[in-house]
């Protein structure tokens, strides 16, 4: 799978804006981003809802649209109506008798939890339940491509283990799966790579623990007990300082030369040194101006 350079402009918005990206077999990847990020809009590229502007999409060495005709991609987007009057089990036959090789609805239903439910209407489901079958849905086809646009949106605590857990047996079998989802703490522990995507551009790409690093590895942080935070930004390591409540967050690159020069200054008062979570590293790389830094990693494509 691969974006060269591709484009997408709404009027004066550039949804996606110059995207490179290539993500290889088997590999599971978690497109991360704000609302309004991009992230549905190249969604809709990858799957062939939409056409590029400028550049290309390529999927299997072809359009995305002959990809999906050929039974290539499974996708579960966001907005679904459910379909009236038919069963759980009759909407996931009726979707896999598309597919030239579909998976057997049977499995398709194991593998998204919902096989006790294949006799029940699809229109008299919960939304967690609901959910559940549109990821069977978009198994029906036994696609090399699974594409998922938010999977665990209306899913309780309970129901998003067990997706994830379908998921990642799916993706054991080879698959290549691409998600999107506003919850980090998913891509950093179902995901073999993140993908930050923030005004329509990819602005960091690696493991979470790469994006972490790119972000400024450490937060080290103590007490301004009434001094100013006043030539802390030029300490050894420090990318950047930030006063919150009488205490001074400094993201650094060597947290032990930070606090070696901070106790040199006699400024060490209530010291705290932590890893940056992937919530840190996320809010700094979509923080306005421009990107400072990008992890990067060169993949064959799909």
């Amino acid at each position: 799978m691969s974006f060269t350079g591709a484009v997408k402009t709404y009027g004066a918005v550039r949804a996606v804006d110059g995207v490179d990206l290539r993500i290889a077999s088997g590999e599971t990847v978690a497109l991360l981003g704000r609302n309004g990020a991009g992230k549905s809009t190249a969604l809709s590229l990858l799957l062939g809802l939409n056409e590029p502007d400028e550049g290309t999409v390529r999927l299997f060495g072809t359009t995305p649209e002959r990809a999906v005709l050929a039974g290539g991609v499974g996708a579960m987007l966001q907005e679904a109506r459910a379909v009236p009057r038919v069963t759980v089990g009759e909407l996931v036959a009726f979707v896999a008798g598309r597919y030239p090789a579909p998976m057997p609805v049977a499995r398709a239903l194991e593998l998204a939890g919902v096989a006790e439910l294949a006799g029940r209407r699809v229109d008299r489901l919960s939304g967690g339940q609901t959910q559940r079958v549109r990821f069977a849905v978009a198994l029906a086809g036994n696609p090399a491509l699974l594409v998922l646009d938010e999977p665990t949106a209306a899913l309780d605590v309970e129901a998003r283990h067990a997706f994830w857990h379908a998921m990642r047996a799916y993706a054991g079998l080879g698959h290549t799966v691409l998600f999107s989802t506003h919850h980090l703490e998913e891509a950093d522990a179902y995901a073999d790579r993140i993908v930050v995507v923030d005004r329509g551009r990819v602005v960091a790409d690696g493991t979470g623990e790469e994006l972490r690093r790119a972000a400024g590895g450490s937060l080290v942080s103590v007490d301004l007990a009434g001094t100013g935070a006043e030539g802390l930004a030029l300490l050894p390591g420090v990318r950047s300082v930030e006063v919150r409540g009488g205490r001074a967050l400094l993201r650094t690159d060597d947290s032990d030369a930070t606090v070696v020069a901070l106790a040199r200054q006699d400024a060490i008062r209530g010291l705290r040194v932590a890893p940056a979570s992937l919530d840190d590293a996320f809010l700094a790389l979509t923080a306005p101006g421009p990107t400072r830094t990008e992890s990067t990693r060169k993949t064959e494509a799909v």
